[in-house]
């Protein structure tokens, strides 16, 4: 029930209500362009007339009407493409205006607050509704247009994928053949200088392009699982890089446990090797060291599983890079493709292991742990 005040308060207003319009209508920022600046006005008096009404309906029926409203123009707003902070500054206009003209009544200020607290709740009220709205309609504009763009980059990384792997097969016939020439200019003129530097930048290049085919698991097709000794693959990967050892003189220590036998695919824990090691005669000769060395250590870590550490003395790699290193594409070489310790850690953990690396001042550990060839076969 409103008193006589509140009454004569509402009424003052509803008397008043073009002229407050007008002057709300003068004070409302409006920007170019708006394509709804002819709704401003009528929205205000939507406004205007819910609050001027409030008296005569219940809180749920208020805010069932403010809530209305707010979304049809919280909708203008989004599809207006304008800052909501704008919108909230006009509307606060409003309610200043309407409190300019309290003083114009004649009511005391005491007998003024129940009305007040009732503008107040109007204004307030409508402003949660507008803004809520309008945030969640921009979320979900947000939304969709990430979905697209990820659709669209999924869809341009799958057609890269697939035209890479293409080209690398093909790319792949012509160096056998070269490879294979290599090898007769070997058998006919054996004292043919560069023919090992030659063989050696080509094997380099082979195992470049298997690291792109591990990636597309193509190679796997018709390949089958085979139980293969680990030292004597790590014997094969050394001698393989030998010349990249020579060049950058770096010791190998070694200290391998007894013959194991591993069950799986030979070429791509061959391919691990190479990586690693690799990586490690790269870091060792990027940065000056006295003694660059590097340990290949394995021992059991347990009757199931055997653990393969590869370390090298070169420099910490920081803690926030231990944590990316394995990522696709991270790379802090300027000419790496970012691939090659992810494919390693692919192929690990498809062969049921674990990957992982360790740095520290003295020495970078990367630590493979591989199930023995007498555990159930991998899937």
């Amino acid at each position: 029930m409103f008193t006589d005040d509140q009454t004569v308060l509402f009424a003052f207003f509803a008397k008043n209500k073009e002229k407050l319009l007008q002057e709300w209508d003068n004070s409302n920022v409006i920007f170019k362009g708006d394509p709804f600046s002819g709704e401003i006005r009528k929205n205000a008096k939507a406004l205007l007339n819910v609050v001027l009404t409030s008296h005569q309906m219940t809180d749920e029926e208020i805010l069932v009407t403010l809530e209305s409203l707010a979304k049809k123009i919280s909708q203008e707003r989004v599809m207006a493409n304008i800052n909501i902070g704008d919108f909230v500054y006009n509307v606060n206009l409003g309610r200043t205006i309407l409190y300019s003209y309290l003083s114009k009544t004649g009511i005391s200020w005491p007998d003024l607050q129940e009305s007040m607290n009732r503008i107040n709740f109007c204004f307030d009220k409508f402003l949660y509704f507008a803004v809520s709205h309008y945030t969640e309609a921009k979320n979900k504009i947000i939304e969709e247009k990430n979905l697209f763009i990820d659709s669209t980059h999924q869809d341009r990384l799958t057609l890269l994928g697939q035209m890479t792997s293409s080209f690398i097969h093909e790319f792949r016939n012509p160096l056998t053949s070269i490879q294979g020439f290599i090898q007769l200019l070997k058998a006919d003129y054996p004292n043919m200088k560069y023919l090992e530097i030659i063989s050696s930048e080509l094997d380099q290049l082979n195992f470049r392009i298997s690291q792109f085919l591990l990636l597309s698991k193509k190679e796997l097709i018709g390949k089958e699982k085979a139980e293969f000794n680990m030292n004597q693959l790590i014997d094969e990967v050394l001698n393989f890089l030998y010349p990249s050892v020579l060049d950058g003189k770096v010791k190998i220590n070694k200290d391998l446990s007894e013959d194991i036998t591993l069950h799986g695919y030979a070429d791509e824990i061959r391919q691990v090797f190479i990586n690693i090691i690799f990586n490690a005669i790269d870091v060792l000769n990027h940065h000056v060291h006295e003694n660059p060395t590097i340990e290949i250590v394995s021992y059991l870590k347990d009757p199931q599983n055997i653990t393969i550490d590869i370390s090298n003395n070169g420099p910490i790699i920081p803690a926030e890079l231990q944590k990316t290193i394995f990522e696709p594409f991270f790379t802090t070489k300027k000419l790496g493709t970012g691939l090659g310790l992810f494919v390693c850690k692919e192929i690990i953990e498809k062969h049921k292991g674990e990957m992982s690396c360790d740095s520290k001042p003295e020495k970078t550990t990367f630590s493979l742990t591989l199930p023995l060839a007498a555990d159930p076969q991998i899937t």
